[in-house]
Parts: C-alpha cells; sequence; structure tokens
C-alpha cells in the first residue's frame, strides 16, 4: 500500500485529467465504468463500447478487475475515452453503470461532482440520503424489465449500454452496427433482439441531460490491443514457430492469441500438461532451429527454472514470459503485482545470465516482444519478458506498429563443417550453433558442464572457462542494449524510478503535477539484467529528488539499483493489494512529500 497515512486523493470538485462538468458541457474526456456480478455481460459490453469509441476517432484505455469466479463476485470494468492519448485508467468516474447493489456501494464514492449513475430502479436501492450527497444524477430505469420485454434478462448490459450513449449523445446507428457485428454468427434473431434492447434503453432516457458528450473526430486507424495481445504480436513478428504452454492466469489469453493465429503463420502451438513439460518443449524445438517461446505466471514459472537452467547449459535460445500476479502460491490469480524480479533475476541452481526486460506499455511489449527473439538467437541464452495482470490485460489504443524490424538470428550455421565445435571459445563468445541434421555438425546437448565439443568434462580449466565464456557474453549484450533516458524536463526538482506496468499510472501524475505547477521527470528501467549501471548511477545522482514506485512491498527495483549503483532510494510509493496504482494516489503521494 502507499505507505503513507494521508496519500490517498479525496473526491476533487474538478480534476485537470476530467475537467469540472458542473455548469458546463465536457466534451470527449470522459472516465466510465461498469460494474456487477461475473456473467452480468460487463466486458462484452465494455469491448462493444470501447470499440464505438475507437471508431469515432477517439484515444481509449480500459481496464478491468475480476474475482477468480466464473459466476458471482464482483467485477468493474473501467473505459477512459479521450482525444488525447491515455496512459492508465483513472481513480474517478463520470458515469457509472450499477448492475446490482454492491457496485453502488463500492463504486458510488467515486463518481464525481456532476456525474451520474444509471441503475435498475425496481431492484436496486439508490437516493440522495443512501448515497450522502446530492451532487450527481441519478438515472433509475427498469433494466430488468425491459431486458426482459426484449429478448432476455441476459440483455440488461445492452439495455444500459443504449442507455449509456443516449446520455453521451453517441448515435443509436454507430452502436447498432457494432451489436450486429458481434453477434452476427449467432443469426438475426440474436441480432434483432440486442437491437431492440439497446433502442429501448436509448429511449429510456431521451431528453435526459448529461454534462459529457463523445463526438466523433477524424484521425489514424489505430489498434485496440493488450498488453498480452502486443506482446504475441511482436513474437510472431519476429517468426515464432513453436509455442508452448500451460494455461495460467493472466498469461494465458498469450496461449489463446497465438493458437488463434497459428494456422495464419504456421505456428506450432502445445497446451501442455504442465510449465516443467512446455519450458522442455520450447526448448527442444528451439535446439531444432524454430524459434519458441513459453509463457506462464510466478507459479508456474517456479517450475520451469530447472529447464531454464537446461537453456542456459545447453546455450539454446529461449523466451519465456513471466506475467506476474500477487503471491507466494496461488496468490491472487487474477490481480495485479510486480513482486517476483528479484526471484526472475536469480532463478537457478549456480549462477547463469539471462536478459530480463519489462516493458511498460502495450506498444512496448510489441517491440521488446519482437527484440527479445533477436537476442536470443543472438546471444544464445534465456530471455525473460517480464510483464503483469495491469499490463497483460488492459487494453488501449495504439498507433500502428512499426513494420521494419529486422530478424537476427546470430549464428545460425547452415552448410556443411568440417571440425565443428558447438561451443567454440571465440572472441565474441557466441559460439556457431548448428541444427539437428547439418553435415558434420553433430554435437553433445546436455545439461553437464561440456568441453567445446560439448562432451561431459569435469575439468578445472574447462569448468572454469565454459563459466567465463557464458558471462562474456552478456558484457557483449550489455554494450548493445538502448539506455534508459528521463522523460520529462532535466532539471524537475522530482525524479520517478520506475519499471513495468506503473509507467501509464505515473505519466497520467506527471500531467496532473504539472497542472499543479509541480514539475517531474520519470526514468523508465527496460533492461533490468544487464543491468545499465553506468547510465542509472549518472542519472540519479544528477537527480534532486528520487521517488521509487513499485508493486510490490520490499521494493525489489530498489534493491537492484542499491546493488548495481550503490545508491538508496529513501521517498519510495508502494502498493502491494493486487490492484494498479491510481495516478491521483500517486499525486496524493507527491504532494505530501514536498508539504
Amino acid at each position: 500500500m502507499i505507505p503513507r497515512a494521508n496519500a490517498v486523493a479525496t473526491i476533487p470538485t474538478t480534476s485537470p485529467a476530467h475537467g469540472s462538468i458542473t455548469g458546463g458541457k465536457r466534451i470527449n474526456n470522459l472516465s466510465w465504468k461498469i460494474a456487477g456480478a461475473a456473467g452480468d455481460g460487463i466486458l462484452n459490453a465494455g469491448r462493444m463500447f470501447a470499440k464505438l469509441c475507437m471508431r469515432d476517432g477517439l484515444y481509449v484505455f480500459a481496464s478491468a478487475e475480476y474475482p477468480s469466479l466464473i459466476r458471482g463476485g464482483h467485477n468493474h470494468l473501467d473505459i477512459r475515452v479521450s482525444d488525447k492519448p491515455l496512459a492508465s485508467h483513472t481513480k474517478w468516474v463520470d458515469l457509472l453503470v450499477a448492475l446490482n447493489q454492491e457496485a453502488v456501494d463500492k463504486h458510488a464514492s467515486k463518481i464525481i461532482p456532476g456525474g451520474g449513475i444509471i441503475y435498475d430502479g425496481d431492484t436496486l436501492k439508490v437516493s440522495v440520503e443512501s448515497l450522502k450527497r446530492s451532487d450527481i444524477a441519478l438515472f433509475p430505469l427498469p433494466l430488468l424489465k425491459t431486458a426482459s420485454a426484449c429478448g432476455g434478462p441476459i440483455m440488461r448490459n445492452v439495455v444500459a449500454m443504449g442507455a449509456t450513449i443516449g446520455l453521451l449523445g453517441v448515435a443509436l446507428s454507430s452502436f447498432i452496427a457494432i451489436l450486429t457485428e458481434t453477434f452476427e454468427k449467432k443469426g438475426d434473431a440474436v441480432v434483432q433482439k440486442n437491437i431492440k434492447a439497446a433502442q429501448a434503453g436509448y429511449d429510456l432516457v431521451k431528453g435526459k441531460p448529461f454534462p459529457v458528450s463523445l463526438k466523433k473526430q477524424p484521425g489514424p486507424q489505430r489498434l485496440f490491443m493488450s498488453g498480452n495481445e502486443a506482446m504475441t504480436a511482436g513474437a510472431i513478428k519476429a517468426g515464432l514457430t513453436f509455442f508452448a504452454a500451460y494455461p495460467m492466469t493472466p498469461a494465458s489469453s498469450i496461449l489463446h492469441t497465438v493458437a488463434a493465429n497459428e494456422k495464419d503463420y504456421n505456428i506450432v502451438v502445445k497446451h501442455t500438461e504442465d510449465e516443467i513439460t512446455a519450458i522442455n518443449a520450447a526448448i527442444g524445438a528451439s535446439y531444432a532451429g524454430a524459434r519458441s517461446m513459453t509463457a506462464t505466471s510466478g507459479g508456474g514459472f517456479a517450475l520451469m527454472v530447472e529447464g531454464l537452467g537446461l537453456a542456459a547449459q545447453t546455450e539454446t535460445p529461449l523466451v519465456v514470459a513471466n506475467v506476474m500476479r500477487p503471491g507466494p502460491g496461488s496468490g491472487m490469480a487474477t490481480h495485479s503485482g510486480q513482486g517476483d524480479l528479484q526471484y526472475v533475476l536469480h532463478a537457478s541452481t549456480d549462477e547463469f545470465p539471462r536478459v530480463v526486460v519489462a516493458p511498460g506499455d502495450a506498444a512496448e511489449n510489441y517491440t521488446l516482444g519482437f527484440e527479445a527473439f533477436n537476442l536470443a538467437d543472438q546471444y544464445q541464452l534465456p530471455v525473460i519478458l517480464l510483464s503483469d495482470k495491469y499490463l497483460a490485460e488492459s487494453y488501449c489504443s495504439v498507433d500502428p506498429l512499426p513494420h521494419q524490424l529486422s530478424v537476427h538470428r546470430g549464428k545460425m550455421v547452415t552448410t556443411a563443417q568440417q571440425n565443428y565445435k558447438r561451443y567454440a571459445l571465440t572472441k565474441d563468445a557466441v559460439s556457431p550453433r548448428a541444427r539437428p541434421g547439418i553435415p558434420g555438425c553433430m554435437f553433445v546437448a546436455s545439461s553437464y558442464e561440456h568441453d567445446e565439443e560439448g562432451n561431459e568434462c569435469e575439468e578445472p580449466a574447462v569448468r572454469v572457462a565454459m563459466h567465463q565464456k557464458r558471462f562474456r557474453k552478456i558484457e557483449q549484450l550489455a554494450k548493445t542494449l538502448p539506455q534508459p533516458k528521463l522523460i520529462g524536463p532535466a532539471d524537475a526538482p522530482i525524479t520517478f524510478v520506475s519499471w513495468g506496468s506503473p509507467k501509464g499510472p505515473i505519466l497520467e501524475a506527471m500531467k496532473l503535477l504539472k497542472s499543479d505547477g509541480v514539475a517531474t521527470n520519470f526514468l523508465q528501467l527496460m533492461y533490468l539484467s544487464p543491468f545499465p549501471t553506468e547510465t542509472v548511477s549518472r542519472i540519479l545522482k544528477k537527480a534532486k529528488q528520487l521517488v521509487l514506485v513499485e508493486s510490490n512491498m520490499t521494493s525489489q527495483l530498489g534493491s537492484l539499483i542499491r546493488e548495481q549503483c550503490l545508491i538508496t532510494i529513501k521517498e519510495k510509493i508502494l502498493r502491494y493489494d493486487g490492484r494498479p496504482f491510481d495516478p491521483e494516489d500517486i499525486v496524493a503521494a507527491i504532494k505530501e512529500m514536498i508539504v
């Protein structure tokens, strides 16, 4: 949790992220939330709304919170819409769609003055007295009754969506087009029932005023992607040909996305019986010349550690995605955290080099997902992509992704050789790599220490030479990596330091602080192993006040910086309740520091 008693933002009367919606009309700047139980169609409704806004040329950011349940529990989906790029969700809500009483009780306090709440007036108890506030608009609508009349209670979410777009001034025809696309595979009868439900919801709010509206604006076609989808796209672009995984939330959608594209891109996809099989299958495929990958979360990664060592010892390229969730043990399967950093950096028997890279947004998931394969091939070692649930499953507008990316397979042997040495002690420590079947290139690849030809060997001199060889590769690799740079004014009095998914909330917090006259900058670290010690040390020593932001309790990046740079960051904003940072709470913590 943010470790300050007063560092939690209080509800604003106005916010630079939203602007006031009392006494005026705000256009193309909305925070919308739909909440209810699992099975209420919350995600489906949200996806349709997001697609509608995207097609109208607007930027969208969507994030969901849900329990590990198929039915029941409490789910909510937050969608921000703007005519400007968005980096994260926001804490406050303009319009809440509450599909049950728990949704009202949990979220009504987050509605900003002038906002509103759509709810079923026949089944929910909502009033000025129960809410203890009179500064929001109440829209009691017969959602269940109307849905039942249109085709069934299951359409309650569509009725609520019709009411949403009616209040926001969006053309019903645009939403009907989305509905048709969404349900056309279920037949025309289903499509027509949903259209009827949307029209009914739209009519229920006809003539009712709301101070936020959405207007179509011209703009380029953009993608709407999650972090996991973007990472998968990067892997496919890199030439992924083999993927093996056992499903584990929140990494499972990588498996689903690869499987959905396996025929189009000629990828072998294996849903294995466990994570041990998955990593060993990926290693075997890579040994045979494929570009291979596996994906999991913390508990599954624990089972993969022995395989990780096998890839390191045999110098077999391997890409592993660890999409973190809170632990230990099974932890909180559907929530977010950054507690695996130190584990991933050091997971091994003995020691071996690996690349650990942490994207901070969907675009970086794509580019780093691509580059991971180049690094794995060029330096013949494991590359670990470190993400988390918030980054992996949040959807956002993404500008067209770069196509001109170069594939580098490294020292691949493709022709017959004489006196081939798979683990030759070369100047750059990278040995020629041949796939099975190349004439003259037979060798032993096992988990035992070996000589240059791959033969098992326990001689001290050979052990030292091979161990040093493996580590010399990472020294060469470190020289090629892009160095971290400050985001924001170089002379700002406050410097945020972070990695991974907090990037978005930090960028939004920086905007809010700037509007309040507080200048900040941000050092985002993506490559965490090998660590960019010189660059980070230089930047941190010049900073005036450092603030570490992480989603774990022990400030694991802070420990890494102290280890590598001998610099201790004293001011910390930490959160470890399984939820992502709210930009407004980061702002509140900074303001407390500078009081």
